[in-house]
C-alpha cells in the first residue's frame, strides 16, 4: 500500500512539474548578429563622410566598382543632398545629387519642383520614362502606379504608363494620409473622413471614426494583402483603429485604442511582419498590435522615431531615434512569440536586444530580407543578419 502511495506521488509529481513546464517555461532566445558586409560613400572618396560610428570596422574595404545592376534587388535611398539606388552588393545603379525634390518608390523615382508643369517619372527596372504633361500637382508613387496629389492637396489621379490621367477624384477637404496596396487606396482628410477605392478608382467604402474633439486623419496604411486598414486620427483623444475587410466593399472595426497625449502631425502606421501585425507611433514609442493573437503593446522608446525597418520580417524590427546633439540609435526589437505575447515579464519593452549610437544629421534605414542598409552623413553601410 505504501509503495502504491509513492508511486502515485510520483507520478503526481511528474504531472506537475509537466503541466509547469509547458504553461511557464520560456524559450531560450536565439542570438542575433549584425555581419559587416560593406560600406560605401554617396561622395567619391570614403574620407569626406561626415558620420561617426561607434562600431565599425575602419579596415574595411569599399566594393569595387562594377556596373549597376539593374535587377529587383535594388534598394532606394534618401540620404543628405544625395538620393538613388544601391544594389545588395553596394554598387549604385543610380547616385544623384538633389535639386529639387523627390519621391522614391521601389522600382521609380522622380524629382520635381515647386510648382512643377511637368513630370518626369524613371522607372529604374525597365529603363523608361513616362512623362506627364501639365501635372498641376505632385508625384505620388505607391503600389507600382503613378498618382498626381492636386496643388491644393483636395484631389488625386492616377496616371497610366501613357502619361495620361486613368482617373481623378476631388475631395471635400484637404487630404492629410495617403496609402496603397493590394490594388485599394486609403486615403485620410482634414475632416476626419477615411475613404477607399478600388483599382478603378471607384470609392467603395468611407468611414468617419469621429469620438474626438478635433476630427482629422493623421496616419493610415493598408495591408499588403489588402484585407486591413490601420487608422491614426483625431486630437483629443488620439485614436488608433484597426479595420478589417469583411467583404467587397465593406469593413468593421476589430480594435480601438485611445492614445491619450497624440501628436499634431503626420502619424507612421506600418503593417509589418507579412502582415501579421501593425505599428503605429504614440508619446510613449510605438504601439504593437498582434493580428494572430489580437492583442496590443506598448514599445516604450526614448527619443524621436525618424527612421523605421518597413518589413519586420521573422518577429524582429530595427528604427532609429534622434536626441540632441546629432546623437543618433539604431534600436532592434525582437517581438515576443505569439505563444507568450501576454505573460508576465514577456512585454515588447524587455526585447530590444540592441542598441548601437552614431552621430549624424541625415539617416536612412533600410531592410531587404536578411539585409540591413543603415545610412549617416554620406556613408552607407551593410549589415547581413543572422541568428545564432
Amino acid at each position: 500500500m505504501a509503495l502504491k502511495k509513492k508511486r502515485i506521488r510520483s507520478i503526481v509529481i511528474i504531472l506537475a512539474f509537466i503541466i509547469y513546464f509547458l504553461t511557464a517555461a520560456r524559450p531560450i532566445p536565439r542570438e542575433i548578429i549584425l555581419a559587416h558586409e560593406w560600406i560605401t560613400s554617396l561622395e567619391t572618396d570614403l574620407q569626406n563622410a561626415n558620420t561617426d560610428f561607434q562600431e565599425g570596422d575602419p579596415d574595411k574595404k569599399m566594393p569595387e566598382p562594377v556596373s549597376p545592376i539593374w535587377s529587383d534587388d535594388l534598394i532606394p535611398f534618401a540620404l543628405g543632398s544625395r538620393f538613388g539606388f544601391v544594389g545588395s552588393s553596394g554598387s549604385f545603379a543610380v547616385n544623384r545629387a538633389k535639386t529639387n525634390d523627390i519621391y522614391l518608390s521601389r522600382n521609380m523615382w522622380t524629382e520635381y519642383g515647386a510648382e512643377p508643369e511637368n513630370i518626369v517619372i524613371n522607372n529604374i527596372l525597365e529603363g523608361t520614362e513616362i512623362n506627364v504633361e501639365n501635372a498641376r500637382g505632385y508625384p505620388v508613387l505607391l503600389d507600382g502606379k503613378i498618382f498626381i496629389f492636386g496643388s491644393d492637396q483636395n484631389s488625386i489621379s492616377e496616371i497610366n504608363d501613357n502619361g495620361n490621367i486613368n482617373w481623378t477624384y476631388d475631395f471635400g477637404a484637404p487630404l492629410t494620409a495617403f496609402d496603397a496596396a493590394a490594388g485599394f487606396i486609403v486615403t485620410g482628410s482634414l475632416d476626419g473622413v477615411i475613404e477607399v477605392f478600388n483599382s478603378s478608382g471607384e470609392r467603395i467604402y468611407i468611414f468617419e471614426p469621429g469620438g474626438s474633439r478635433y476630427s482629422i486623419i493623421l496616419g493610415c496604411a493598408v495591408s499588403n494583402n489588402g484585407m486591413y486598414i490601420g487608422i491614426i486620427c483625431g486630437i483629443d483623444q488620439q485614436r488608433f483603429l484597426l479595420l478589417e475587410r469583411t467583404g467587397n466593399s465593406d469593413y468593421m472595426v476589430v480594435y480601438h485604442e485611445f492614445l491619450e497625449t497624440g501628436f499634431r502631425r503626420p502619424v507612421r502606421v506600418l503593417f509589418i511582419d507579412d502582415d501579421q501585425r501593425v505599428i503605429y507611433e504614440r508619446m510613449e514609442g510605438i504601439g504593437c498590435y498582434s493580428i494572430k493573437t489580437r492583442r496590443a503593446v506598448t514599445i516604450p522608446l526614448d527619443g524621436e522615431i525618424v527612421a523605421i525597418d518597413e518589413s519586420g520580417d521573422s518577429g524582429i524590427l530595427f528604427l532609429i531615434t534622434a536626441h540632441a546633439d546629432r546623437l543618433k540609435k539604431l534600436v532592434g526589437i525582437r517581438f515576443p512569440a505569439e505563444r507568450f505575447f501576454e505573460l508576465p515579464g514577456n512585454g515588447v519593452q524587455n526585447n530590444i536586444f540592441m542598441q548601437a549610437s552614431f552621430r549624424s544629421d541625415d539617416v536612412f534605414l533600410r531592410r531587404a530580407g536578411s539585409m540591413l542598409v543603415i545610412g549617416g552623413g554620406t556613408a552607407l553601410i551593410s549589415f547581413s543578419l543572422t541568428e545564432k
